[in-house]
């Protein structure tokens, strides 16, 4: 065996033992996932009735994203977990879905729904339409944004003013911020959503909205010009 050879072989093997989302999303197969429909797969030895259960929810996420959005212009893998060992074997925690990479969306036992992965489908897609200025958004954003695509009725109301829980000061900006605050606080995801929302409401809706915040940071702009306090 080359040097060239042994060197392939010892990055696929650190990756599949330190990153195993990487890995399954690369390579659904070597995980014991099968197809379920186009992009999708879920843990092999399904009934029937599970296959559909899976099939249906991603058909309702993909129509959400693509709803709020206008379009879609991503393509995340989606990998469907029905067991917690499948999950824990991928690399998941306790979290009931999780963007990966902004190529993948993986969903545990408790995130086989609509609002779950339409919320982590909504991250991918909003960081391929940014590009190289995804960055530029801060955490708070991210997730108020896709709780909006999601609908999720735990953080919103169904009409009108759609808050639940008013933001009374700074929101986490970054990952680390976030996940230390919706920790403490799951209602983070209420106040999040409540500002976005409103945002959104005074540009027009989440068509407008999202188009002028894509146009605006890909020619330049800070997203505090664009999203003010």
């Amino acid at each position: 065996m080359g040097s060239g050879s042994a060197l392939v072989i010892a990055v696929v093997v650190v990756v599949a033992v330190g990153f195993p989302a990487v890995a399954a999303t690369v390579c659904p197969g070597c995980y014991g996932f099968v197809a379920v429909g186009p992009g999708a797969y879920a843990g092999s030895g399904l009934s029937e009735a599970q296959r559909q259960r899976v099939v249906d929810a991603v058909v309702a996420a993909r129509q959400r994203v693509h709803e709020f959005y206008g379009g879609v212009v991503s393509s995340p893998r989606l990998l469907v977990c029905l067991d917690d060992d499948c999950y824990r074997r991928i690399g998941g925690g306790r979290e009931r879905g999780v963007a990966v990479l902004n190529r993948a969306v993986l969903l545990s036992p408790r995130g086989v729904d609509p609002v779950i992965a339409s919320h982590e489908m909504s991250h991918v897609e909003l960081r391929h339409r940014l590009g190289a200025h995804a960055d530029q958004v801060p955490q708070w954003f991210d997730e108020g944004l896709a709780v909006l695509v999601s609908g999720d009725p735990r953080y919103l109301h169904t009409g009108g003013d759609r808050c639940r829980v008013a933001p009374t000061g700074p929101l986490p900006g970054t990952l680390d911020e976030w996940l230390r605050a919706a920790s403490a606080d799951e209602q983070t995801y209420a106040r999040a959503a409540c500002r976005v929302s409103r945002w959104i409401d005074a540009r027009g809706g989440g068509r407008a909205a999202v188009a002028e915040l894509v146009a605006r940071l890909t020619a330049g702009e800070l997203f505090a010009a664009v999203v003010p306090d």
